[in-house]
């Protein structure tokens, strides 16, 4: 028996058994009310909604603090002996890692071809609302921290919320909050292993055949596919094995890289095209309050920039704190600042550069998709760069599979702190998840397993409820933290050595 069949019988029995479950699921999780003739799922509704709760709550903090971020994360507000393990920047790029992937390419170019050009004004507008949620939850993900003993720190949602409930509400707040602590490490392991791994792995090496003869190429038989796997899988195991110090160390390195590469081509495209500019950011401005052929008018148009944004940057959900935790500081605010930052580099900056450069090539492939062809986002992005670069498509693949890697190294630690919540701290727990990942790394090659991918988007989403709940109860947590951090950075100013926690008035302009 070949390894081509013995995997097809095993998507075939997973399928079968995993189907109804993941179908039932996903019909709940996503369920969407008719709007103005197209449907609006009420998840996407929940989370815009926080985004606009936390900015009015927290005063458009994510404008209004916007430098102060861009500074801490140079290292402006740095303090000596500040517990964690690794710096604001680190951090950042390590969540960022987690963010930024393949939704960032094909799933703007779907947007953009479901809700036409004026899904690129919306996606913005719900990236820029995502950063205040992002704020929110980073805060108190290192508020709420674990420091171990061994200096290696523990954060995310399973940590703040049964903490944090606990501190607001005593005993009955506690008793819930370890039941939600573990609804989500177990949600954030299951997909972690799924989105977060299996499908970033098989949809880089599914973008690698494509562009090395297909099927009949040199990646396309199962030996490919297999090596392809063994070899990122080893990669994976290499990295993650060196904990949050070592995965950082890479992402600060890859992040940066793979989006200045990304953003680079995008460029090209758009500077050739210069003169299509303004035309392009007039039907993005157009079909944004009057698009033409969007099912629902501009409901549509807005409904599906905000399910793209909301899909892409991860505010609300409870992922990134987990990364951030592990900063280095005494002032929680001061990470939830750099991660306001995150939404803005994953939509504001890349998903706007993707939908731009697209509706500027103007491809034959977006047309055909907007005339309601079946054809794939990748595909779409790709003949965009193609238009003005026809070698871009193998570049496109580099970009894929850094951004893949990447992400796959940020939920492996997502997963790790989850899975030790659930099972504890010891070597062989640690070492048995690593061994795990790095199998299921592997398989991405060879396993196609889409219902269960199905099933972890459900789960994940699942989380946001159970988190942006818990965000509201500790909303004015993060407000005493954030006028601590504000007073610090003043002493700071002023020359002051000290953390200015003292009684002086809380300092919330001009900052």
């Amino acid at each position: 028996m070949s390894l081509e069949s013995i995997t097809t019988s095993i998507d075939k029995a997973v399928s079968g058994f995993f189907e109804p479950i993941a179908t039932w699921l996903g019909e709940v999780v996503f369920y969407a009310v008719p709007v103005g003739g197209t449907g609006l799922p009420l998840i996407v509704a929940w989370l815009v909604v926080a985004g606009l709760v936390f900015t009015g709550w927290f005063g458009f903090v994510q404008l209004r603090k916007f430098r102060l971020a861009v500074d801490v994360v140079r290292g402006k507000y740095d303090e000596e002996g500040s517990a964690g393990e690794v710096n604001h920047f680190q951090a950042l790029t390590a969540a960022v890692s987690g963010t930024v992937g393949l939704g960032n390419i094909a799933g703007v170019a779907v947007a953009v071809s479901i809700g036409g050009p004026g899904a690129t004004f919306w996606m913005i507008l719900c990236g820029l609302l995502g950063m205040a949620t992002k704020f929110v939850e980073v805060t108190l993900g290192v508020k709420y921290r674990e420091v171990h003993a061994d200096g290696t720190v523990s954060g995310g949602p399973m940590h703040y919320l049964p903490k944090g409930l606990a501190d607001r509400f005593g005993s009955n707040g506690k008793k819930l909050g370890k039941v939600l602590a573990v609804l989500a490490s177990a949600m954030v392991l299951f997909f972690g292993l799924f989105g977060g791994n299996l499908f970033q792995v098989n949809q880089s090496y599914a973008q690698l055949v494509s562009v090395t003869g297909g099927e009949n190429g040199l990646m396309g038989s199962s030996a490919g596919a297999l090596f392809f796997g063994l070899l990122v899988a080893a990669l994976v195991g290499i990295v993650l094995l060196g904990g949050i110090r070592s995965i950082a160390n890479v992402t600060s390195r890859l992040v940066p890289a793979m989006a200045g590469l990304y953003i680079a081509g995008c460029l090209v495209v758009i500077l050739v095209n210069v003169t299509a500019v303004p035309a392009a950011l007039a039907s993005i401005i157009e079909g944004a309050f009057n698009p033409q052929g969007v099912a629902g008018g501009v409901l549509g148009a807005l409904i599906v920039g905000f399910k793209r944004a909301a899909f892409s940057n991860e505010a609300g959900l409870g992922s990134a704190p987990i990364a951030h935790s592990a900063v280095k500081t005494k002032h929680p605010a001061s990470e939830g600042l750099v991660a306001l930052l995150e939404p803005f580099i994953d939509t504001v900056i890349i998903c706007t550069m993707t939908a731009l450069t697209i509706v500027i090539a103007n491809p034959a492939s977006w047309a055909e998709a907007r005339a309601g062809e079946s054809i794939g986002g990748v595909t779409i992005t790709s003949d965009a760069f193609g238009t003005v670069m026809p070698w871009f498509p193998y570049i496109l693949t580099v970009a894929v599979m850094l951004f893949a890697i990447s992400t796959v190294l940020t939920w492996g630690y997502y997963g790790l702190k989850a899975w030790t919540y659930l099972f504890g701290r010891s070597r062989t727990s640690e070492l048995t998840y690593k061994v795990v990942y790095t199998l299921f790394a592997v398989g991405g090659s060879l396993l196609t397993l889409q219902t269960l991918i199905d099933m972890a988007d459900a789960v994940l989403f699942m989380l946001a409820v159970i988190n942006i709940i818990g965000l509201y109860l500790l909303a004015p947590v993060v407000k005493r933290e954030l006028n601590s951090f504000l007073e610090f950075v003043r002493a700071r100013k002023a020359g002051l050595t000290d953390d200015a926690d003292g009684d002086k008035e809380p300092v919330d302009a001009g900052v």
